[in-house]
């Protein structure tokens, strides 16, 4: 049976071969007699799929050695607090905001710093990005905070911003929950990032971090402890409970990431070449339509997430209904902006685009 195909934008699709793997270890891993969800995070069972994940993640990324990898709790919200709490020295921090988690980021950071929104794009409904020259930047600042692609809007860096040649000397946060693992990151340009798995790595409820060694240490008298990164770290991600289930099924998608191949690319280089390919399909169609538009400058459109309008919204319902009888799943826009929006993360496979490619063109004819 053909399973669905599911355009969330998160909780999101995860590979089938992973939950294939999950379901055959649930209620016995690898013969030790007890389910993923039933260990110990402290006993060797566990710590072996830590360990794994960990070093899997490390590898794939190309994360150099002078980073920790946290996995942590409380998504990408919470982290728009951890953040600050550990990196602000209760100083200052600026923010570039381009869409809607940028802007609830910042919005979070004042409660510990002072906060300056250095650019926005929001006289373009965030439809395209501050350019880097319009940044007002303070040599002062203790970081610089960015959202590499905003899930709502679907706006996308498609470079990091080399802050040392903006004039600042901070250190870049990224959040990049909805891009991590989708494609390579300069790390020589970034002194934290984050990230919910939810999106591309595995289900709700675990939180990469990867944050450069010197960057720990710094934490307000305030932050809890489960928060604070030297804590955290020191602790091999062990301080408090982690979600170990998450944990588990983040690692078996590295391990299927590892597997990946696209010409002579492999892992997240070859993800990164599906991703491109996934995306120019989606666009050209909605680009050479009459029924539908994607008003998103077409130099920052998101990889990841691809929202779409028709031009007769009076269509909307019947379009989600029609696309819902074929197995496209997912298909209605945040409530925030309306209109639609397929998530067409790594585990989306391309036949999942080619049907909703094909549903858009016959949706078009019958209702032109």
């Amino acid at each position: 049976m053909t399973r669905p195909f599911n355009f969330s934008a998160g909780p999101a699709n995860l590979p089938e071969e992973v939950l294939q793997q999950a379901a055959m270890e649930m209620l016995d891993w690898h013969g030790s007699g007890m389910s993923v969800m039933e260990m110990s995070h402290r006993g060797k069972e566990f710590i072996s799929i830590y360990e794994n994940a960990e070093a899997d993640f490390r590898e794939l990324m190309a994360v150099p050695k002078h980073y920790k990898i946290l996995f942590m709790q409380g998504g990408g919200l919470a982290e728009n607090a951890i953040v600050p709490l550990n990196l602000s020295h209760g100083k200052s921090a600026d923010f570039i905001v381009s869409g809607s988690w940028s802007e609830k980021s910042q919005k979070e950071a004042r409660k510990y710093c002072d906060v300056q929104i250095a650019a926005t794009s929001e006289s373009s409904y965030f439809t395209s990005l501050p350019p880097t020259a319009s940044w007002k930047l303070r040599r002062d600042a203790s970081y610089v905070h960015i959202c590499t692609n905003e899930t709502i809007h679907g706006v996308e860096f498609q470079d990091l911003p080399d802050l040392n040649a903006l004039g600042s000397d901070a250190p870049l946060v990224i959040d990049f929950s909805s891009q991590v693992a989708s494609r390579r990151v300069d790390w020589s340009k970034v002194g934290l990032a984050f990230g919910g798995a939810q999106k591309n790595l595995g289900p709700a409820g675990v939180t990469l971090v990867v944050v450069r060694e010197d960057l720990i240490g710094h934490a307000l008298p305030i932050c809890p402890s489960a928060f604070n990164y030297k804590t955290v770290a020191d602790n091999d991600s062990m301080y408090n409970t982690p979600p170990t289930y998450a944990i588990y099924i983040a690692g078996l998608t590295f391990q299927w990431l590892k597997r990946q191949k696209a010409g002579d690319a492999t892992g997240v280089l070859a993800m990164e070449k599906r991703n491109q390919a996934k995306a120019k399909l989606l666009y050209d169609a909605i680009d050479h339509s009459g029924l539908y538009v994607n008003k998103v400058n077409p130099d920052c459109r998101s990889r990841m997430n691809v929202p779409f309008f028709l031009r007769d919204e009076s269509r909307n319902e019947a379009f989600l209904a029609g696309a819902k009888i074929l197995g496209l799943l997912q298909l209605k826009g945040h409530k925030s902006v309306g209109g639609m929006r397929a998530s067409i993360y790594n585990a989306m496979p391309l036949a999942g685009v080619e049907t909703l490619v094909n549903y858009l063109q016959e949706f078009e004819k019958k209702h032109a």
